[in-house]
């Protein structure tokens, strides 16, 4: 039986979104999907992002802006506890909202508010959240109409309360394939998860999340562990623990983070380190020597607490547990 032709138009936005998600890096991603959007639900401009909802408005994890200049973040952030669409939509686990700015932000208290939307021209808005009732965690999509007159229908809210958690999915997975294109190549098993710079994770694996509870066991999971966020963001790429080691890396205002257990060979320290290095290229202790201008003894030295540290007695030894250790 044939598909309805609305049906099938949009299984076919579905299938582009889904690959999008495949093919592009996450700094194109977002405004990919957005632009696919906007020939079914037009619109001019787009605040998409995550955030944890307090007492005085939302507190912005991470903002992804199409069309938008940066300086819409600082000065929303003036009035967002006059924002009663944000609370509107909070209300509920999932929400989808259409209205016009000048209808819904009438009180004489939200005249800075409204003065906002017209600067940024969002006159008509379309708003659907997804909000983790337990952490008050929020997950939004904001869409903006330049034109006063250009209401949304019922219609247009409907379809992207439709569309919100597959576009919503499309990212988590965009951000997952990244996660997996860097991690190609790792000799040791590793575990995986994405993070905001606030700690909250969006993605972590089954083996990223029992590293983790190995280290501290009474962590819940959700949060990364204070003491590891606070080393990430003093600007250590690497955390080496009792029993683990957990590095990252920022793009696009996330941490990229891989976890596993420590080996031997994270207990080498940085000259040993290079040293080690050194000898598995195929360097001989005199080269190395020569390559660092020490003395063959003090390198002979190097080595000989090097392999005792690894616990092995040849090169070949030492190559395998520096693959091991990344």
């Amino acid at each position: 039986m044939k598909k309805p032709a609305a049906l099938q138009d949009f299984s076919t936005l579905l299938l582009r979104l889904y690959r999008l998600s495949h093919e592009l890096p996450i700094v194109a991603f977002q405004d990919a999907a957005l632009d696919l959007i906007k020939p079914v639900l037009p619109f001019d401009s787009s605040m998409w992002g995550t955030a944890t909802r307090t007492d005085n408005g939302i507190d912005i994890h991470t903002i992804h802006l199409h069309n938008q200049p940066v300086e819409m973040l600082t000065a929303y952030e003036e009035v967002k506890h006059l924002d009663t669409a944000a609370v509107e939509v909070g209300k509920r686990p999932k929400s989808t909202l259409t209205f016009n700015a000048d209808s819904w932000f009438h009180r004489d208290d939200q005249a800075q508010l409204r003065d906002y939307g017209q600067r940024f021209e969002q006159s008509n808005f379309f708003i659907s959240s997804d909000v983790h009732p337990q952490t008050n965690f929020v997950h939004w999509l904001s869409l903006f109409r330049a034109d006063p007159d250009a209401h949304g229908t019922e219609d247009e809210r409907q379809l992207l309360a439709s569309l919100v958690p597959h576009v919503m999915q499309a990212l988590a997975l965009n951000r997952i394939v990244h996660l997996d294109r860097l991690e190609a190549g790792s000799q040791a098993p590793c575990g995986s998860a994405i993070g905001d710079l606030r700690g909250v994770l969006y993605h972590a694996d089954g083996l990223f999340e029992a590293t983790l509870k190995a280290e501290w066991p009474s962590w819940h999971g959700r949060t990364l562990p204070d003491a590891l966020l606070k080393h990430f963001l003093e600007g250590h790429t690497k955390y080496s623990g009792h029993g683990i080691v957990v590095t990252h890396h920022v793009e696009q205002r996330l941490l990229f983070l891989k976890s596993r257990r420590r080996y031997r060979a994270d207990s080498l320290t940085p000259r040993e380190r290079t040293i080690a290095e050194l000898l598995a290229r195929g360097d001989t202790h005199k080269e190395v020597a020569t390559i660092l201008h020490r003395s063959p003894a003090t390198v002979r030295n190097h080595i000989q607490s090097i392999y005792d540290k690894l616990e092995v007695s040849n090169v070949a030894g030492l190559i395998h547990e520096l693959r091991l250790a990344g």
